[in-house]
C-alpha cells in the first residue's frame, strides 16, 4: 500500500483538501474506501431485472461498477465531492414554482439541473484542479477524477463517504441539503483517513414513490429506467412508448418530481458558482416558441448545456410529446407548429408529431 508520507499529518491534510474544495465551489468533501462487494448483489439483480432500460453500458460494464480498483488499478481510496446546483437566489417556495411549471401544460419543462452549464464539465475541471492541489502538497499520485462519466457507484460511494444517505428514489440525501446537488469522485491511489457515513432519515416517507408520474420507483431504493421520465427523454433514443407519453406531460427534459416532493428539499442550498444560474430559453419557456428552433439554434442555445448531448432529433421528439399532450388539454395554438415542423422531421419526430396531433 502506497502511504501518505510520514512528514505528512493525515488529518490535516483532509481538513486542507475541504479547503481547496470549498474554494472552488464544492460544498462537501469525503473519503471513501474501495470495498463495494456488499452493493454487488443489488448492481446483479437491478440488471438481471433489465431495469437499465436501453442503457447497454451498465451491462457491458458488469461488476466493475462496484469495484473501483479494477476501474482505476492502484486506486485505494475514492475521495467524493458535492456541489449544490440550484441557482443562485434561489429562494423558499422553489418548489413550488417548479410546480406551477408543470401546471402550466403549454410550458417547456426541464429539470432544474440542465438549465445552465453542463455539469460535467464544471465538476470535471474542479475536481481536476483539486487533484492537482492535492498532488502539489504531497507529490505524484496516480488519480482519475469522475463525474456520472464512467461506470462508477457514485450514490454508494457518497453514501459509504457520508455525503448522505440513499433516498428511496435512489439519489443522495443530506438533511441540511437535500438532494439538489451533483456528485464527482476522484479516485487515488493515496491512503486518506476514511470518513463516517450518516444514518438514513427517510422513514416511512414515501413521498417520492407516491408522486413519480410513470410509477418507475417501483419499491424503496430501486428504480425501473425504463418508466424513468429523465430516462425516457435524456437516454432513450427510440420511440418513447406510446403509454408512457401522456405521463410525460410537459417535461422535455428531465424530471425533477421526486425531488420537489422530498421533504428533505426544503433544506436544498443553492450554488456557490453561477454556473448554474438559468440561462435564456431554459426555464418557463413556450413548447411553440421552442418548436420554431432549427438545428442551428438548437446547437447555439445549448452550447456548453447538458442538454446538447441528446441531439436536435430527441429534442424534437420530446417537445412532440409535449405539444401532444398540451392539445389533450385543449391548447389547440400548437398544432400549426406541429404540423409545420412534420413536413422536415425525421421518421422518428414525425411519429410522436402524428400521436400528438392526433389527439
Amino acid at each position: 500500500m502506497q502511504e501518505v508520507p510520514s512528514t505528512v499529518d493525515v488529518a490535516a491534510l483532509l481538513t486542507r483538501l475541504r479547503g481547496w474544495a470549498r474554494e472552488l465551489g464544492f460544498s462537501q468533501i469525503a473519503v471513501a474506501d474501495v470495498d463495494l462487494s456488499s452493493a454487488e448483489p443489488g448492481l446483479q439483480a437491478w440488471l438481471d431485472a433489465g431495469h437499465h432500460g436501453r442503457m447497454h453500458y451498465m451491462a457491458s460494464h458488469g461488476l466493475k461498477r462496484a469495484r473501483p480498483a479494477e476501474l482505476v488499478p492502484g486506486t485505494l481510496r475514492v475521495i467524493t465531492a458535492r456541489m449544490d446546483y440550484l441557482p443562485q437566489g434561489t429562494g423558499p417556495g422553489w418548489q413550488a414554482v417548479e410546480w406551477a411549471g408543470l401546471a402550466s401544460p403549454q410550458q417547456a419543462q426541464i429539470s432544474i439541473y440542465a438549465r445552465g452549464r453542463d455539469y460535467h464539465k464544471v465538476l470535471r475541471q474542479r475536481l481536476q484542479k483539486l487533484a492537482e492541489q492535492l498532488q502539489a502538497e504531497v507529490g505524484p499520485r496516480g488519480y482519475r477524477v469522475f463525474t456520472d462519466s464512467a461506470p462508477v457507484l457514485e450514490v454508494e460511494l457518497a453514501a459509504r463517504s457520508g455525503l448522505g444517505w440513499r433516498g428511496k428514489h435512489t439519489l443522495t440525501l443530506r438533511r441540511d441539503a437535500g438532494s439538489m446537488f451533483f456528485l464527482g469522485e476522484i479516485f487515488i491511489d493515496l491512503a486518506l483517513p476514511l470518513t463516517d457515513a450518516v444514518s438514513a432519515h427517510c422513514g416511512e416517507c414515501r413521498a417520492c414513490m407516491d408522486v413519480c408520474p410513470t410509477a418507475a420507483i417501483t419499491a424503496p431504493y430501486r428504480v425501473d429506467a425504463r418508466r424513468c421520465i429523465s430516462y425516457l427523454t435524456i437516454e432513450h433514443d427510440g420511440p418513447i412508448p406510446v403509454e408512457l407519453r401522456p405521463l410525460i406531460g410537459n417535461r422535455v427534459y428531465g424530471c425533477d418530481d421526486c425531488q420537489l416532493a422530498c421533504p428533505w428539499n426544503k433544506f436544498a442550498q443553492p450554488a456557490v458558482l453561477a454556473d448554474f444560474d438559468v440561462r435564456p430559453g431554459m426555464a418557463g419557456a413556450p413548447i411553440a416558441e421552442l418548436l420554431g428552433w432549427d438545428e442551428a439554434e438548437f446547437l447555439r442555445r445549448t452550447e456548453g448545456s447538458a442538454i446538447r448531448r441528446i441531439g436536435f432529433e430527441r429534442w424534437q421528439r420530446n417537445l412532440a410529446v409535449a405539444a401532444g399532450n398540451a392539445l389533450r388539454g385543449g391548447a389547440e395554438a400548437l398544432r400549426q407548429p406541429l404540423q409545420r415542423l412534420r413536413d422536415t422531421a425525421t421518421p422518428l419526430v414525425r411519429e410522436h408529431i402524428d400521436w400528438a396531433l392526433a389527439h
